[in-house]
């Protein structure tokens, strides 16, 4: 790694794992990003099988403030971007993820309107990497099941979002230190929704900035072969256990009273969506594993939530009726049924 000058404004963490495909284009793009000199650029590679950390060195010879990290194993999202960023010295940490790439102004935009909104955290507009069409700005809220509301509405001037999405996330560096960083124990899945909800309760902010724009494949370590092809509807057992337990752990750690009645009513959710799932796919490990085996976990990790309960305790400057503004009447479970009935069944 070589180093000019004074301490980058951004810090650009991808993590890595079997990107061969994507990494060309992602990195490529960054060294298009107007605001270059002001930036470094850190991949952190959980010992990738298809030659993508060898690439990603070869990618990255020559450049000022670059440096390839090998964690040595598939530590997850979260430990490894935290990884990443032990390793970063700029004002801002962007977890960047590799089947992504950048419009040339994008960084320079983030960081602009960040500074001048005193912003904690942020994300740019998100694009199909396909086609340019609209995939969204994160999340604007969540309803009564605790589950979370996509943020929608064109273009226009930064805005407040609830949380940024986990594909591009940008926060302030001493923020994300004093937070504790990603929840290692949450491996992936939820992990964006978990840090933004610490980032609003210790009196933070997050803003979506439109006018910056990225693209994005989407489940690009299991995308299909033929880059033309739109992401399909599918599900497995391993990212509904994630994606279930998780957001039973994001509740429980950063509620504080009153939204705590969301376990419960998502408790009841996911009974019924397991019954549902259940009888139309006849998967009983779907069952077992991803629903049952979810909420003995959450149990499992309890003495893990008592302690995040405690450190935010310290931390925390909005209480859950401050929260409340974020509460959205419509359930976003509906969206997944409007999904169902267009689509038919996830494939499993």
């Amino acid at each position: 790694m070589t180093t000019t000058g004074s301490p980058p404004d951004i810090s650009v963490v991808i993590l890595n794992y079997n990107g061969k495909r994507w990494l060309p284009r992602c990195l490529a793009s960054l060294r298009e990003q107007t605001c270059w000199d002001r930036m470094e650029v850190i991949v952190a590679d959980n010992a990738s099988q298809d030659g993508s950390d060898l690439l990603s060195q070869e990618l990255l010879a020559g450049w000022p403030r670059a440096r390839f990290a090998q964690n040595g194993g598939n530590l997850g999202y979260c430990e490894g971007n935290n990884r990443g960023a032990k390793l970063a010295s700029g004002r801002y940490l962007f977890f960047l993820n590799n089947d992504t790439w950048l419009a040339p102004n994008c960084l320079a935009l983030l960081v602009r309107e960040m500074d001048a909104r005193g912003a904690g955290a942020g994300s740019p507009q998100v694009l199909n990497y396909q086609d340019g069409a609209l995939q969204g700005y994160g999340r604007s809220g969540f309803d009564s099941f605790g589950y979370y509301s996509p943020e929608t509405g064109e273009s226009g001037p930064p805005r407040r979002l609830f949380i940024s999405p986990g594909c591009a996330y940008c926060i302030r560096a001493d923020l994300f230190d004093r937070l504790g960083g990603f929840d290692a124990e949450f491996f992936m899945y939820a992990d964006e929704t978990d840090l933004s909800w610490r980032v609003w309760v210790a009196g933070e902010s997050v803003i979506c900035v439109p006018e910056a724009k990225l693209y994005h494949w989407g489940a690009g370590a299991s995308a299909p072969v033929n880059s033309n092809e739109p992401p399909r509807f599918r599900t497995s057992v391993f990212s509904r256990f994630h994606s279930n337990r998780n957001t039973l752990l994001v509740l429980l750690k950063s509620a504080e009273n009153l939204l705590l009645i969301l376990v419960v009513t998502q408790l009841f959710s996911l009974a019924a969506e397991m019954v549902f799932m259940t009888l139309a796919t006849r998967n009983l490990a779907l069952a077992r594993k991803a629903y049952f085996g979810a909420v003995a976990d959450v149990w499992r990790l309890r003495g893990h939530v008592a302690r995040e309960r405690s450190r935010l305790r310290a931390l925390r400057r909005r209480s859950d009726f401050w929260m409340l503004r974020f509460w959205r009447p419509f359930p976003e479970r509906a969206l997944e049924l409007i999904r169902v009935l267009r689509q038919g069944l996830p494939r499993v």
